[in-house]
C-alpha cells in the first residue's frame, strides 16, 4: 500500500472524490447514518490515505489540528477502511500511522477522538483511554477517548 499525507489544498479532484466516496460508502450507506460529511473541517485538516497499486483508496483518516475540534488537543477522525480490506490488519496500520503523523505534526498536544463505542477496545490497543460516558452521535453510540504522547 502507498501511504500519503496531504493538506486539503494539495488534494487533486480525483483523490478528493475517492475520499468522499469511501467515507460515504461506509459511514452513510453501510452504517445507515444520515449526516453531513462535509463539515468544513476538511479544509484545515491533513488527509492520510492508503492506496493500492491501481490507485484504489482502501483506508483513510483525517488529522485535525489542535483547537479545530478540541481546545488544546489535536484529533483523528473519519477513520475508515474499505469493506474489501477489513480484517486484514490495514485498520491497525492506518491507526498506528495516524497517531504517528498526528504527534509528528502536533508534538505538544494530546489526541482526542470521538470513537464509536463498539470500537473502544480497538482504540485501547493504541493507548487511548475513555473519558466520559457513551453518547449518541448521529444515532450511533460514541465515547470520547484521549491519548498523550
Amino acid at each position: 500500500m502507498k501511504i500519503e499525507l496531504k493538506k486539503f489544498n494539495d488534494l487533486d479532484l480525483i483523490t478528493l472524490y475517492k475520499i468522499l466516496d469511501l467515507r460515504s460508502r461506509v459511514f452513510v450507506v453501510e452504517q445507515n447514518c444520515i449526516y453531513l460529511d462535509t463539515d468544513q473541517k476538511d479544509f484545515l485538516s491533513h488527509h492520510l490515505m492508503f492506496t493500492d497499486e491501481s490507485g484504489q483508496l482502501h483506508a483513510y483518516a483525517r488529522i485535525l489540528p489542535p483547537g479545530l475540534v478540541y481546545s488544546g488537543k489535536s484529533s483523528i477522525g473519519r477513520v475508515v477502511t474499505s469493506a474489501e480490506q477489513r480484517n486484514t490488519g490495514l485498520g491497525k496500520q492506518l491507526m498506528k500511522e495516524a497517531i504517528k503523523k498526528c504527534f509528528d505534526l502536533y508534538p505538544d498536544h494530546a489526541i482526542q477522538i470521538e470513537a464509536q463505542s463498539y470500537l473502544i477496545r480497538f482504540y485501547n490497543r493504541f493507548g487511548f483511554v475513555s473519558i466520559g460516558e457513551d453518547y449518541l452521535l448521529d444515532g450511533i453510540p460514541h465515547r470520547e477517548m484521549i491519548i498523550k504522547k
